[in-house]
Order: structure tokens, then sequence, then C-alpha cells
């Protein structure tokens, strides 16, 4: 991973965890997920033009990845509904890169090198570990709320695959993004018309500004991590964007004034470990 695809993962990790930090949305879960995969859809309509329209077999893997956004946020709604989602999710996000790692070996033949399976490993032990802030909660956890979690890791891993594989195929990576983006909104918009009803339009139309901005700070940080798939392991991209935990936790310290603790402090040397393993694998 040359240095340049390094720092660019890493500010797409910042962004990812910004605008988790600072837009506040006043909607159910199910519909702000929507909301921001409209934002990504909209932001993305202005690209089109400028792009390519993807070849023929490219379409499966965007088609494929829509599939596998939808599963990602059933699976999280459930898991924010089923447990603690301060610990779910981190537990999703922990596991992910394991199971991208298994799955580029398995799918794609892609072997990292042993520095970088020692990073991947460090940043998932870190990942796991802040989000259970040191273990205090483990025995919070039930059943349905790790089944969702770990779901929804199999979903985020098996999207990270196919967009990573379909960029590489595509003519350009902002090619098969913007696409991906306009074909996931689109089924978005479907599905909750489907599960909400018409009804739920107006709601989520009082609240396009906060679409606009969530869709074009995630949709920027999803672009360059496909991007960086299509220049590095993918792996080792999938495993150093989960650095965005580490990025949350500092803004909860430094500007939400959160207590730095023994087991944070440990996290965080996991994972900066972590990142220093992959830069040097």
């Amino acid at each position: 991973m040359s240095l340049f695809v390094f720092f660019a993962v890493l500010a797409a990790a910042a962004m990812h965890a910004i605008w988790n930090a600072l837009v506040k949305v006043h909607l159910d879960r199910f519909l702000s997920i929507t909301l921001m995969t409209l934002g990504m859809g909209v932001a993305a309509l202005v690209a089109l033009p400028f792009v390519e329209v993807p070849k023929a077999d490219v379409w499966p893997y965007i088609l494929a990845s829509v599939v596998f956004h939808m599963g990602y946020r059933t699976f999280l709604v459930g898991a924010y509904k089923a447990g603690d989602f301060a610990q779910t999710y981190p537990l999703a996000r922990g596991t992910a890169p394991l199971l991208a790692a298994l799955g580029g070996i398995v799918v794609l033949a892609e072997m990292p090198a042993p520095l970088a399976i020692l990073g991947i490993v460090l940043l998932s032990a870190g990942t796991l570990v802040l989000s259970f802030r040191g273990g205090a909660h483990l025995e919070r956890l039930n059943l349905r709320a790790v089944g969702f979690a770990l779901g929804t890791s199999i979903f985020i891993a098996s999207y990270t695959l196919s967009d990573g594989s379909g960029a590489r195929l595509a003519a350009t990576a902002s090619s098969y993004a913007a696409w991906l983006f306009v074909c996931d909104a689109l089924w978005a918009l479907v599905l909750c018309v489907v599960f909400r009803g018409p009804q739920a339009l107006p709601v989520l139309a009082r609240d396009w500004k906060a679409g606009i901005y969530t869709g074009v700070l995630s949709g920027g940080a999803y672009w360059i991590v496909m991007w960086a798939m299509t220049k590095a392991p993918i792996a080792s991209v999938a495993s150093l964007r989960e650095t965005s935990i580490l990025f949350a936790m500092m803004i909860s310290v430094f500007a939400l004034g959160e207590k730095m603790t023994a087991w944070r402090g440990a996290a965080v040397f996991s994972i900066i470990a972590g990142v220093v393993a992959l830069r040097l694998g």
C-alpha cells in the first residue's frame, strides 16, 4: 500500500467518524439510514454525466452490492433494536475485516503479507476492546444482539469484497461508485415505500439537507475506500477503514469530554500498532 493510498483511507475513516459524530437526524433508524442512502444517490447523480456507463460484466457486482447493502441495513436496524448499539455495531465493525480477509483469501486468492495479517488482527482486536469499553458490559450482550451484529459483519465483508472486485473491473472506481450509489438509492427508496408507505416520503423530505450532508460525506468516504481497493489489497484497505472507530473515540474524548480509561488506551495502542503493521506490510 503506497503512502498516498494509506493516508487517503485514513482520511476516509476520519470522514466516516465525523459525520457520525456531528449529524443528528430526528428520525428512526430505518428512515435515517434511508435518508443517508438517498443523499448519496442524489450526490452521485451529479457525477453520472462525467463517468462511463459500466460494462455488462460489472453490473453483477453492482447488483450484488445493492443486495448486500440491503442486508447490511436490515441487520444494522435489527442491531439497534436488539441491544446496546454502542457494543453491537463496533462488534460488527471489528469482525468484518477478519471476514473480508478470509473472503479475500478464499474468493480472490489474495493472501495478505504476514505483517498485514498482524495489522488486521491488531486493528480488529482494538476495535472490539473499544466496543465493550474494557469489557465492563460484556454480560449485557444477548444472543439476539450478537446474532444481528455478526450478521451485519457478514454483509459488510460481502459488499466490501463485491465492491473491491467490481471497482477493479470497472473503467474507473468513480464510474463504479457513482452507478452503485444511484442504484442503491433507488432500491432504498422502493423499500422505504413498501415498508413504510408513501407517507414516509414527506417525512424524509423535511430533513433533505441532512440527507445531502450525510450522503456527501459517507459517499465520499466510501468512494475513497473503493478507489483504494483498486490500488491495494482489499483486506488491508477494509481493516484500515475501521480506524474510523478510533477517530470517533478521539472525538468523544477531546470534543465531548468523555473519560480516557486504561482499556481505551490499550485499544488505541492496539489500533495504532495495527495501522503501523499494515503500513509496513
